[in-house]
This record gives C-alpha cells, sequence and structure tokens, in this order.
C-alpha cells in the first residue's frame, strides 16, 4: 500500500542524515557553470515553484527566505512551512526584491527567469553580487532557452534532470539521504502509474495538453512532442497529437480538432498572466466554440484537470501523471 504523502513528507524531513554527508568544498556543474560551496547556503530565495515544494520536501524550509513564481496553490503538507516564508512575487520578482533578502543561493526554475535573458536577471549578476545560482537542470539540459517562446528541445526531456535536481539540492544542503529518499518514493508512484496503464486493454489512446492562451481568440499553448508534459504523455502510453520540439508551441483549433485525440488535459492555475489560466475558461471555451464543441474528447467528457506545476519538471509531476493515467482508466471503464 502506497505511503500517505503527508507522513511520507515528515519522513522524509525526519530521515537521518550521518550517513552520506557532504564533502565541502562542494563542486558541481549546472547548466553551464560551475558552482562551489564551502558549507551548505545559509538562506536561499526560489523563482519558480518547483524548486520552493522541492526544498519543502527535503525538509529545508528553514533556508527559505523568499519565494516567488506560483502556479497553483502550494501542497497541503507544506503550508505550514510555507507560511513563514515571504514570497516576493506571483510571478516574476524584481532584481532587487531578491537581493534584498541577502540570500546565499538562488534556485531558478526557468532560464527566462534567471539566465541570459532573464527578467529577473543573469547568473553573472548573482554572481558578482557572491550570490550563487542554480538552475534546474529540467529546464536547461537539451534545451535552447533563446529559441521559440518557452524554448525549444534539442534532445526530448529526460526525467533524470528532475532526479538530478533533488540530488543536487541535497548535496548542497548536506541533507544527501533525504535527497535519496524523495527520488525513490518519485520513481515508484511513476512506475505504478505506468504499470496500470500498460496493464489495461487500452490501446493506441491520443492526447492533447493545453496549457494556456495569450488569448482565447488565438492558437492555444499546447504541449510539445519533446517537452516535461510530452514526456508524461509518452511514458504513460498515450501519443500527442502535436509533433512540435518545442516546449509549448502555438497549435491551432483546427489543427487539433483534425486530429480529434481521444483525451484533452487542461492545465488549472492561480496565476492570472492570460485570460485562459482560468481553467473554467478553458472549459467553457471548448463546449460553446463551433470548432472544439465537436471534438469527441468535449462531447463525450473527456476532459481531465491537472495542476500546472504538475505538467512541468517539478516532484508534482507524478500527481499529473497518476491523474492522467486514472482518467484513462475510466475509459476503459466506461467502454465496458
Amino acid at each position: 500500500m502506497p505511503m500517505p504523502r503527508l507522513a511520507l513528507s515528515l519522513l522524509l524531513a525526519a530521515a537521518p542524515l550521518a550517513a552520506n554527508a557532504t564533502d565541502y568544498p562542494l563542486r558541481l556543474h549546472n547548466c553551464g557553470y560551475t558552482l562551489t560551496f564551502d558549507k551548505a547556503p545559509a538562506s536561499a530565495v526560489t523563482i519558480g515553484q518547483a524548486g520552493t515544494e522541492m526544498l519543502y520536501a527535503l525538509g529545508l524550509g528553514d533556508k527559505l527566505a523568499g519565494t516567488a513564481l506560483w502556479f497553483n496553490a502550494v501542497q497541503p503538507q507544506f503550508k505550514a512551512a510555507n507560511d513563514k516564508v515571504p514570497r516576493l512575487a506571483d510571478n516574476d520578482p524584481s532584481f532587487e526584491a531578491v537581493i534584498g533578502k541577502r540570500p546565499a543561493l538562488v534556485v531558478s526554475q526557468f532560464e527566462w527567469m534567471v539566465g541570459k535573458e532573464g527578467v529577473v536577471g543573469t547568473r553573472e549578476q548573482f554572481h558578482d553580487l557572491r550570490i550563487a545560482s542554480y538552475a534546474m537542470p529540467s529546464d536547461c539540459e537539451g534545451k535552447n532557452n533563446l529559441s521559440g517562446a518557452d524554448g525549444t528541445r534539442t534532445a526530448a526531456y529526460d526525467v533524470n534532470a528532475l532526479y538530478k535536481s533533488v540530488q543536487q539540492l541535497a548535496q548542497i544542503f548536506d541533507v544527501e539521504p533525504r535527497g535519496k529518499a524523495l527520488v525513490d518514493e518519485l520513481q515508484q508512484r511513476q512506475a505504478r502509474a505506468v504499470a496500470q496503464l500498460q496493464g489495461s486493454k487500452l490501446k493506441d489512446l491520443t492526447a492533447a495538453l493545453w496549457f494556456s492562451s495569450a488569448d482565447l481568440a488565438i492558437d492555444p499553448y499546447m504541449a510539445g512532442q519533446k517537452g516535461v508534459a510530452g514526456y508524461m504523455l509518452q511514458t504513460l502510453g498515450l501519443r500527442n497529437i502535436v509533433g512540435s520540439a518545442e516546449e509549448w508551441p502555438t497549435v491551432g483549433w483546427e489543427t487539433i480538432a483534425r486530429a480529434n485525440p481521444s483525451i484533452l488535459i487542461i492545465a488549472r492555475m492561480d496565476r492570472r498572466r492570460f485570460p485562459a489560466d482560468d481553467y473554467r475558461k478553458k472549459l467553457e471555451f471548448l463546449k460553446q466554440d463551433p470548432v472544439t464543441r465537436h471534438m469527441d474528447a468535449v462531447k463525450n467528457e473527456r476532459i481531465v484537470i491537472v495542476d500546472a506545476d504538475a505538467l512541468q519538471g517539478s516532484i508534482r509531476m507524478v500527481d499529473g501523471m497518476e491523474q492522467i493515467a486514472q482518467a484513462a482508466l475510466k475509459l476503459q471503464a466506461r467502454a465496458r
């Protein structure tokens, strides 16, 4: 029987730290940079929900001096820790707001936040102030973030990039046993979700995943073939009807409707940068638009609503895979 997540989080936080202690000075390679740590950082600022909840899962909430860039509400088991941490911005914080917290480390989920053209700043700007920066490997490995609206994958997403970020952050903060326990749990849950679908009689299921739209009247941002969400679909055995290598390419609804996916997945988020960030507006559009309302997935209510942060390189990715797998299995039950 799977361990309840709250109990697991408490177990991770209490995991013994005597074994596999980090040997400082620690040197590691991170997205084109070599980082050196003489000791565990005294404090950190996270720009991106993935890094924030990863540190909470590693029992490091007391190290956080500030957070920013949230897609969804914090997971319930981390609420108490999160309530103690200042939120610098719901979306992108200013450079001054970040350095004002005097962090020893900045953890960024996306290179468009902290990177060569980062809206918050470049890694060099932080390094010039002797503030270390860590970029999540899920967003930089096998990806060109200077091409396409949200970057273009030069290689298909590898889930090991997610595990690497857990392991490296655990190593940086000298909590490696907690990192290993978290990676083991994520791997086991993903394997169970995949096995559930492989053990079913479902064949040739197709899917499309709608993240958001700059405007409901224009083409939506859909999950590309090689990105994180594309990896989730492929691993579960669902064929993504979008062939682009971009992370979130725009695709016309006429094209999507012609492909007529078996399942339509839509992102739910608290972020409100675009009207379609509201999943209820997505549902309203799908049911009323003269093109989308005739899609089988819409007519037969084969729509799965998944939290946006569970569709990215975060520890919640396995939550998204479990939800999608369960929705696919319900198709089989209806067909009987």
